[in-house]
């Protein structure tokens, strides 16, 4: 680990390990999560780690809410049975006091919302519990607008994903475009008066995806006050078979050329061990929008190669103090939201 990284406050907007937390027996989450997972992050020396309640399909529609519940239960339980090495954070305030103490702060997030459909006002619920972002979609459709999967549709929010910006500002809580159809993405643009973040989306202009974001979209976030957390899945961010951590490097200069050093950050994105675990033999190769998901940066395939991408900033002459703001403290600061 490089002294800057190791000194820096390293931040990563999104990181599906819930999901691996959540499906094992609930007598086993605290060691699980303290045995797989804390070892993975302080190697990475990452400081705040963005956990996103995703669904799979076999949940939706009725289980939605119970397995929205339970992953959020975990979650607490993950903090409390491991409290002297990280703290559940709902503030800003509380994020900075873990980081100082030496601690890594865990935010929790929705990854899609199936579990809220029309009733905008569970948002209210959840982040009662602790939820602090949330994402209207995933690739496809949802009751709070389109994903991007879906962008030929042309379609903008819905009555109830226009109802839920409004509410979510109102609950301090960060709305999140990573996944948002095109449209969409606009219009949650047009109604914003706070900052917005993308949890994990690269730069179209650098890899054609669907799943990324245009300059005037990162002009947009930015003009919010915003962040945009860079992707790590390789399919998002080349054609290449062979990616290489300069390729993400390659989002991460673009992004800040065109949104500013103050818009940009990490959202990781790593799928290889959540794939791994939960995708059975008979269904690989797994192709999701066209992307072998086999195909991985090199070092990158989890939290512990996290210093590479310091490593690699530092050799393209980025200055000091604008790497350390991609790497956490712009993230941080719009999670102040108190």
């Amino acid at each position: 680990m490089t002294d800057l990284h190791g000194d820096a406050v390293v931040a990563d907007g999104h990181n599906d390990l819930l999901m691996l937390v959540a499906r094992r027996p609930k007598e086993v989450w605290v060691e699980y999560f303290r045995d797989r997972w804390i070892p993975q992050l302080r190697a990475g020396g990452i400081d705040v780690q963005v956990l996103p309640v995703f669904l799979d399909s076999e949940f939706l529609p009725e289980g939605a809410l119970r397995e929205t519940l339970r992953m959020i239960e975990a979650a607490h339980r993950i903090a409390e049975g491991n409290a002297d090495q990280v703290t559940l954070c709902r503030t800003g305030s509380e994020i900075d006091e873990t980081v100082a103490a030496g601690r890594i702060a865990l935010v929790l997030a929705l990854e899609g919302c199936p579990q809220i459909d029309k009733d905008v006002e569970i948002f209210q619920t959840l982040e009662r519990l602790g939820v602090r972002m949330a994402s209207f979609t995933h690739f496809g459709r949802s009751a709070l607008g389109d994903g991007s999967g879906e962008d030929a549709t042309g379609s903008r929010l819905t009555k109830a994903g226009v109802e839920a910006v409004g509410l979510l500002e109102e609950l301090d809580v960060l709305i999140d475009v990573s996944h948002v159809g095109r449209r969409g993405v606009e219009h949650i643009l047009e109604l914003a008066t706070k900052p917005v973040v993308a949890s994990h989306s690269s730069a179209f202009a650098v890899r054609e995806h669907h799943r990324n974001l245009t300059d005037e979209q990162l002009r947009g976030i930015a003009a919010t006050g915003g962040v945009v957390c860079v992707n790590f899945f390789a399919g998002f961010l080349t054609a290449d078979p062979r990616p290489t951590v300069e390729h993400l490097a390659d989002h991460i200069e673009y992004v800040v050329s065109v949104a500013g050093e103050d818009h940009v950050g990490l959202g990781s994105d790593f799928v290889d061990e959540v794939f791994g675990e939960k995708i059975p033999a008979c269904d690989l190769p797994l192709i999701i929008e066209g992307l072998d998901t086999a195909i991985l940066v090199p070092g990158l395939e989890g939290p512990a190669g996290m210093p590479l991408v310091t490593e690699a900033l530092q050799k393209r002459g980025l200055p000091e103090p604008v790497i350390r703001k991609i790497l956490g403290t712009n993230l941080v600061r719009v999670l102040h939201r108190d």
